[in-house]
């Protein structure tokens, strides 16, 4: 049976949450640039949120996410890394490579908050733009 009709097409993403999510990039380039690859995700976390302070962005740091099921508030112990403007979820990595549990980990953190857009950021690699994932849903 072929499927291919039944889903129903997403909305786009909204141009201002393209916005937010162009100027994290801009911020990531300006932080490896200066610090290259090497360093521990904590360093380049603090350095990412210096820049999008500088960008006049609102950055909210390690943010706590229960997760609700049933109706039942399980507070789990998640933390979103970043969440910049509250609508777009950061996860940073200084990682040798990017696993597919780490993409699993931001579409988890969309579903949970609601939001429709997150960057995985990976710092640990030569060119920065190799690094960066964006993933909507």
């Amino acid at each position: 049976m072929n499927h291919q009709g039944t889903k129903t097409p997403r909305k786009p993403i909204p141009v201002e949450v393209d916005r937010v999510a162009t100027q994290i990039v801009d911020a990531a380039f300006a932080v490896h640039s200066r610090l290259g690859p090497g360093l521990l995700e904590s360093v380049y976390e603090t350095c990412l949120v210096h820049e999008l302070v500088k960008r006049r962005l609102k950055v909210e740091r390690q943010l706590v996410l229960p997760v609700i099921y049933d109706g039942l508030r399980i507070d789990t112990g998640l933390r979103l890394d970043l969440r910049v403007e509250e609508c777009v979820v950061v996860e940073l990595k200084a990682v040798e490579q990017v696993l597919p549990v780490h993409k699993a980990q931001v579409l988890t953190y969309l579903k949970l908050t609601g939001h429709r857009l997150g960057l995985l950021i990976n710092f640990d690699v030569p060119v920065i733009k190799e690094g960066i994932s964006r993933i909507a849903l």
